[in-house]
């Protein structure tokens, strides 16, 4: 059993980790992850009861951080969350430390002056103490509060109790302004994705009834009315309407819906009344697909995710030991040095050490990336995808329905000696029949007679090849030429143009039936975008004839084409262009049919086209491609680059600051107040830097 729930009130990454391996070590708890960027988490417990593992994560969670709240993923936030009352208390526990500390700073008696510091910092930081002091009864020592509690006691120790007090203070207001800065961010990215449809108008006999999307089931009638999202997948019946796809597809350019079109959730709805009989449950639905890809993106963390998260886990401990040396050492080892002085200096270092601008602004620049390419209608299913977008040198694309619009018309009929284009496209119509490929529905299409299954005695589709079939006593072959040679067919014509059906009537060539397929309006913008991203290579794979695929290749100004591969060949050729990758480099297979699902999972990053392509290649793709475009591959690297680069700004901003304010600290120039901003200021701008990322722009 997997259960989801929200984490209200979560601004803390080293929260979310303690809060993940608190639930973890719930006896009959199978497995738990929190994703900090989105604010859930997710608990496997095989055998319990939904209520049982509810309360026991309730209870973790508020022994853990009682400012956190668990709720379930269905439920909805209450109106009153607690984050006002906790905000409103914490501003008069601040203006109450400020006047005592102010007090006590014109007040010159010491024991008066102590006794006013003191209860000021009981109200501003008692709090953050006895955090401290639970998390190491835990075994939890090296945190944020651990660092804290020991630099302003050490302050107090040495009594350097005003900057005791006010390093307390700024710390809170420093946490008080990250939590309000995650939170706006987190908004920013939920917005992105704010398309979950609230109700669904389900046609039944009593009228029109609201009725929950996830309660809504295949073959019902909806009427969505304008200016609605449409709550569910599939087929226009009545009305026509034009539908603006932007939250799923990035296309600002609305698109008509009409009678017998598909259209999908998260389409709204700018006018006319459209009736649709759903062809999807909500679970599998455009817009449940999306949030759940989006919102799970994160657990999937990039290199360098997870290299800052265990360097914070060694850098801490490393700094507190450094402290320890730097506060004792040089009294003993220098004459005349003050124990106090070299304290002061230790405790300047250990403010300066808390990682949190790494921790919080890391996973946020990364979460901000794949909402970006969300935003663009391309859904990266984890950050570590995003990042190996990077890293890609070779673009390998499928042909047909990606490249070109799959939608094949004849074009031209070449009967043989002793056919007729009648009796050729008849024999070709019916043994096309069964097959749901799209040269197949053009060759029924151009037949346009009524064609009888009764007809049809016997029917194999060889893959790779066509098709054999018996109608009605007479065997009949249509495939491509190596179907014809494996059937030892004489007599094929050489055909060049187009894509070629080759059929044969009882052993004897009736002709060739020639079909084109449209190029896409952006798929030679595609290459020229991706050349100038610096990819090395783009290559073309296809099942057509060697002369189709290579027209295609020329008209598009791809690199290599490598036609009439079966889809096990295809497999194999990503494997030889993968041997011949550098370390770091990657490669992309972009595709869209089932025959593509093997080459997608086989390459270091698979791309399927979402609108269009089979469920199988999207469920087997790394990245998904909504608007069924080619150049959206270019926009996914370009938005990488940008997230990478975002992401390396905040490393080296906050390790240079802090490395600089260290060695002043370490010298004795750097003081307290110099201390809080590393630590505060850092966190903030690394945070609000990360944000950027959620602007899209061409660069």
């Amino acid at each position: 059993m997997k259960q989801e729930y929200v984490l209200d009130g979560l601004d803390c990454s080293n929260c979310a980790q303690k809060i993940e391996n608190g639930v973890k070590g719930i006896k009959g708890i199978d497995g738990c992850a929190v994703n900090f960027a989105a604010s859930t988490l997710t608990v496997s417990a095989d055998g319990k009861e939904e209520q049982w593992v509810t309360d026991k994560v309730e209870k973790k969670v508020k022994s853990i951080d009682p400012h956190v709240t668990v709720r379930q993923k269905h439920k909805k936030k209450s109106a009153d969350d607690g984050y006002r009352k906790r905000m409103i208390n914490m501003l008069i526990r601040m203006a109450a430390a400020v006047i005592l500390g102010a007090a006590a700073y014109f007040v010159h008696s010491g024991t008066v002056e102590f006794l006013l510091f003191f209860v000021a910092y009981l109200i501003i930081g008692g709090d953050i103490v006895i955090r401290a002091v639970k998390n190491i009864s835990r075994g939890q020592v090296f945190d944020e509060h651990f660092l804290m509690a020991l630099a302003t006691i050490g302050a107090f120790l040495i009594q350097q109790y005003p900057e005791g007090v006010a390093v307390m203070l700024f710390y809170q207001i420093g946490e008080l302004f990250q939590g309000a800065a995650v939170s706006r961010s987190r908004k920013s990215i939920s917005a992105l994705m704010d398309i979950r449809p609230d109700y669904a108008n389900v046609k039944t006999e009593n009228g029109i009834e609201l009725v929950s999307p996830e309660d809504v089931q295949i073959g019902d009638i909806i009427v969505v009315n304008p200016g609605e999202s449409i709550p569910l997948d599939g087929k226009v019946i009545q009305g026509s309407a034009m539908v603006d796809t932007s939250a799923l597809t990035g296309e600002s350019v609305p698109r008509k819906a009409a009678e017998g079109q598909e259209v999908m959730s998260g389409f709204i709805n700018q006018n006319g009344v459209l009736h649709i009989e759903v062809t999807k449950g909500y679970q599998e639905s455009a817009v449940s697909k999306i949030l759940d890809l989006v919102q799970n993106a994160s657990s999937r963390k990039a290199r360098t995710e997870n290299f800052i998260t265990k360097f914070a886990k060694y850098y801490t401990p490393a700094v507190v030991i450094i402290a320890v040396l730097l506060a004792f050492v040089p009294p003993l080892m220098i004459s005349g040095a003050a124990l106090s002085d070299w304290v002061y200096r230790a405790l300047i270092f250990l403010v300066i050490s808390c990682p949190c601008a790494l921790v919080v602004s890391i996973p946020l620049g990364f979460f901000g990336g794949i909402g970006a390419a969300s935003k663009a209608g391309v859904l990266v299913k984890g950050s570590n995808y995003l990042e190996a977008l990077n890293q890609v040198k070779y673009a390998v694309f499928d042909k047909t329905g990606t490249l070109t619009k799959g939608s094949f018309e004849v074009t031209e009929i070449k009967p043989a000696e002793g056919f007729t284009k009648d009796r050729l496209l008849e024999a070709a119509a019916y043994a096309e029949l069964h097959s749901q490929h799209p040269i197949a529905e053009s060759v029924r299409k151009a037949y346009g007679k009524m064609l009888s299954s009764d007809a049809i005695e016997s029917y194999e589709e060889i893959s790779g090849h066509g098709i054999i079939a018996k109608v009605n006593g007479t065997a009949i072959l249509a495939g491509n030429k190596k179907l014809m040679e494996r059937e030892q067919i004489e007599g094929v014509l050489d055909e060049n143009a187009g894509t070629i059906v080759h059929v044969a009537v009882d052993q004897r060539y009736a002709g060739a039936i020639v079909i084109a397929d449209e190029v896409k309006e952006d798929a030679a913008q595609a290459m020229a975008d991706l050349k100038s991203l610096g990819i090395k290579q783009t290559v073309m794979l296809t099942g057509d004839a060697k002369q189709t695929g290579e027209a295609v290749g020329k008209q598009l100004g791809i690199d290599d084409v490598y036609a009439e591969l079966l889809p096990q060949d295809k497999v194999a050729r990503v494997e030889a262009l993968e041997a011949k990758l550098l370390p770091n480099e990657k490669l992309i297979f972009v595709g869209d049919g089932i025959n593509d699902t093997p080459v997608l999972a086989r390459a270091d990053i698979g791309a399927a086209m979402g609108g269009l392509g089979s469920d199988a290649a999207v469920e087997a793709a790394d990245v998904v491609l909504m608007t069924d475009q080619p150049s959206k591959v270019a926009e996914a690297i370009r938005i990488a680059k940008r997230t990478r680069r975002i992401v390396w700004q905040n490393i080296s901003f906050a390790l240079g600051v802090k490395a600089i304010f260290l060695i002043l600290g370490a010298f004795g120039i750097a003081t307290m107040w110099e201390a809080v901003f590393s630590d505060v200021g850092v966190t903030l701008l690394a945070v609000a830097n990360a944000m950027r990322v959620m602007r899209i722009k061409n660069e």
